[in-house]
């Protein structure tokens, strides 16, 4: 294989060496499909880590990539299917300068802190204005349940 670097390939090493993601890899050696582990930094998705897909478009970077959450998740603005509300990678928003690791950022700050008006479940919504204990108690489930294992691989 030719040794050249694509722009993705050094977008790719750009967000390996950014602390909030791990083991972050082409998907089947594509380099336009990465997954990796998400890491919440707050209460109450950081106990755990959370599967995501970063699909770029052949496009890119004119066309946004899309991000999706292969772990299910108890947030307001992730729908069932993973698909996130993020409108960094809406086609009015998207800029071709907007670099990987920020639609990442932008996502784990998401999480980290839902955004009211970021939202595709509404009755989520509603539950983490109206009843935050209940909200938090039930997103600390999900995650015990769904999230995988945040433990950092063995240093060898």
């Amino acid at each position: 294989q030719a040794t050249h670097t694509s722009p993705l390939s050094q977008e790719l090493e750009e967000v390996r060496r950014w602390e909030g993601v791990r083991d972050v890899r082409p998907l089947d050696g594509n380099l336009r499909r990465w997954e990796g582990l998400l890491l919440p930094n707050n209460p109450p998705y950081n106990a755990g880590a959370f599967r995501f897909e970063l699909t770029f478009s052949p496009n890119h970077p004119l066309a946004p990539p899309r991000a999706t959450l292969r772990t299910r998740i108890y947030h307001p603005g992730v729908d069932l299917k993973g698909r996130v509300c993020q409108p960094l990678t809406t086609r009015e928003q998207w800029a071709p300068t907007t670099r990987a690791i920020q639609v990442l950022q932008d996502l784990l700050l998401h999480l980290d802190s839902p955004d009211p008006q970021r939202v595709l479940q509404l009755d989520l919504a509603r539950e983490l204005q109206e009843q935050p204990e209940e909200f938090r108690r039930r997103a600390e489930e999900h995650t015990r349940l769904h999230a995988e294992p945040r433990l950092d691989p063995p240093s060898l």
